[in-house]
C-alpha cells in the first residue's frame, strides 16, 4: 500500500463535508474532525491489494476509487466510489478473511479512513453521527443492489444508458477500458455502443 499524503486542504474538505449536516453544531463539527483520520492519496495509489486482511474502511470526500478483481490475469471492475460514498469490505471484515479485490485511486483522492471496531466511542459521544453513518451505508448498499439487479437483466447498451442516467460523471472521470470492464463489455464494444447512442440522439 502506498504511503498516504496528508494535504492541508484535507481538513478543510472534511470540515466542509461535516458542516452540511444540520444535526451537528459548529462545536460538534470541530470535535469530530479532530478525531477523524483523513488521508490524501495520489492517482494510481493502491489502498487494498488482493490477499490483504481488511481492517479499514474508506469514505470518499473527494476523488474516485475503483474496486476490481483479477480473473485469469484480467481486471474486472466491480465498483467505483466517488464523493460521499463508502468503500467497505463487509464480508472480509466480518469474517476476518483476506480480500479478493483491489482498491485503487482513479484520481487524486481524499478519504476518511475508519478503523473497524474503533467507532463505538465516537458514536457514544455523538449518537447523531451513528445515525448519519448508518443512513449513508444503507443508501450505498441499496444503490449497489439496484445496480447488480439491473446488470443481470439488461443488455450492455441498457447498462450504459442506465449509467448515463444515474452516474454520468463517471463517463468523464474513468478511462474507457475500466468503464467497459464495469459494464461487462470490451472497450471496442463500448465504443460501438456510444456511437450508436450518439447517432440515435442526433436523429431525434
Amino acid at each position: 500500500m502506498a504511503e498516504p499524503i496528508l494535504l492541508h486542504s484535507s481538513r478543510e474538505t472534511l470540515l466542509s463535508f461535516l458542516g452540511t449536516f444540520d444535526t451537528l453544531s459548529a462545536d460538534d463539527v470541530t470535535v469530530i474532525a479532530d478525531q477523524i483520520v483523513v488521508r490524501s492519496f495520489q492517482k494510481g495509489d493502491v489502498l487494498v491489494q488482493e490477499g490483504d486482511l481488511i481492517t479499514q474502511c474508506y469514505f470518499v470526500l473527494k476523488g474516485c476509487l475503483r474496486q476490481f478483481r483479477l480473473l485469469d490475469g484480467v481486471e474486472k471492475t466491480t465498483e467505483f466510489y466517488t464523493e460521499e460514498q463508502a468503500a467497505v469490505f463487509f464480508t472480509s471484515q466480518n469474517n476476518q478473511t483476506r480480500s479478493d479485490s483491489y482498491l485503487t485511486c482513479v484520481e487524486d483522492t481524499v478519504v476518511i479512513v475508519g478503523e473497524m471496531g474503533d467507532q463505538a466511542e465516537m458514536y457514544g459521544q455523538f449518537p447523531m453521527l451513528a445515525q448519519i453513518t448508518r443512513q449513508m451505508v444503507e443508501r450505498d448498499f441499496g444503490r449497489t443492489q439496484d445496480r447488480l439487479a439491473n446488470f443481470m437483466v439488461s443488455t450492455p447498451e441498457a447498462r450504459y444508458l442506465h449509467l448515463l442516467q444515474t452516474r454520468p460523471d463517471l463517463l468523464q472521470r474513468v478511462p474507457q477500458n475500466q468503464l467497459a470492464s464495469y459494464l461487462g463489455v470490451t472497450p471496442e464494444s463500448l465504443s460501438r455502443i456510444r456511437k450508436r447512442i450518439t447517432k440515435a440522439g442526433q436523429r431525434v
